[in-house]
């Protein structure tokens, strides 16, 4: 019987790890081992650290994943690419070269029957006001036009020194506190969204880079998928249960 499958915050091409060549192919082994058994596949976003369409042209790298991804999708699998904060700039390269749905936003869809609701998680919850004013700016048409047109060789090593200080600042300070915010934050908004919205049995996050697993009051189940930098970890379902693993134990 085919399952769904969950992952996010894959970060493939990330500058700022020795590792990146390493992991796409431990996420491309993944993903062959599970191709007879896979009927849908759900990334929920900065499955790419970087990444951003010109008109004619599209970033080097990502070969393998994605030649992986067009071979699923060529062979029937239903995949569903929910943008994060880190591949916001997916246009319609990805959709059109490798049959994959893209999607911006909230995402409310009935799985193997039971209702799901899925995002990335950066535009829920709990964000400063920093954090939100950047994101408004990234999705600016305006600014998004601007930025296309300067020359890549210097709109990528900039975008990668970002994510690296980011990333790296992140790292070094303690976000246990932070984390734990962001995640009554993700609960509080999936019971307010199941005010609205009743009947929905899952709730599902990534963004955070860690593995919960939680019952809310109203009867769903928020789940937050980790990441590929430290956890490898992933989820699937099969119409009946829900499990959370990890690639390779």
């Amino acid at each position: 019987m085919k399952k769904a499958y969950f992952l996010s915050d894959l970060h493939l091409g990330a500058s700022y790890l020795e590792d990146s060549r390493d992991r796409e192919r431990k996420v491309v082994a993944f993903l062959d081992s599970v191709r007879d058994d896979v009927g849908e596949l759900y990334l929920l976003g900065d499955i790419l650290d970087y990444w951003f369409e010109y008109r004619y042209v599209v970033p080097r790298g990502y070969v393998r994943f994605f030649g992986k991804l067009a071979e699923l999708s060529d062979a029937g699998v239903k995949i569903t690419w929910l943008i994060g904060n880190h591949d916001i700039w997916i246009f319609d390269y990805i959709p059109s070269e490798l049959g994959v749905e893209v999607v911006d936003g909230v995402l409310e869809r009935d799985v193997m029957g039971a209702r799901m609701v899925m995002t990335h998680g950066d535009g829920v919850g709990h964000n400063d006001l920093r954090f939100r004013f950047l994101r408004a700016f990234f999705r600016n048409r305006v600014c998004q036009k601007l930025y296309s047109g300067v020359h890549p060789r210097w709109t990528v090593p900039f975008a990668s020194a970002w994510s690296s200080s980011s990333r790296k600042g992140g790292m070094q300070r303690d976000r246990s506190q932070e984390i734990s915010r962001n995640i009554e934050a993700l609960a509080r908004w999936s019971e307010d969204y199941s005010l609205r919205h009743p009947g929905v049995g899952y709730y599902l996050f990534g963004h955070l880079h860690v593995v919960e697993r939680r019952k809310l009051p109203c009867g769903a189940e928020m789940v937050v998928l980790g990441d590929w930098l430290t956890h490898f970890s992933y989820a699937t379902f099969d119409g009946t249960d829900f499990r959370m693993h990890v690639y390779g134990s």
